[in-house]
């Protein structure tokens, strides 16, 4: 009998993935120099970004989607 594979618990925390399968991500550029960025910037920046095709194909493996 095959095992199955571990879910990867680091990639669980950074990823969330929608209902219709889409993965997110969190936006990369909030974490230091931020005194520099406009207040509209940093705004934009707390929403959460979109993967893309092949990218989330290769999350969604490593999750055991």
């Amino acid at each position: 009998m095959k095992t199955k594979p571990k879910t990867r618990k680091s990639i669980t925390k950074r990823f969330k993935i929608t209902r219709n399968g889409i993965v997110l991500r969190r936006a990369v550029g909030q974490d230091h120099l931020l005194s520099k960025k406009s207040s509209k910037k940093k705004r934009e920046l707390r929403k959460m970004v979109k993967l893309s095709e092949p990218e989330a194909k290769k999350i969604k493996k490593i999750l055991g989607l």
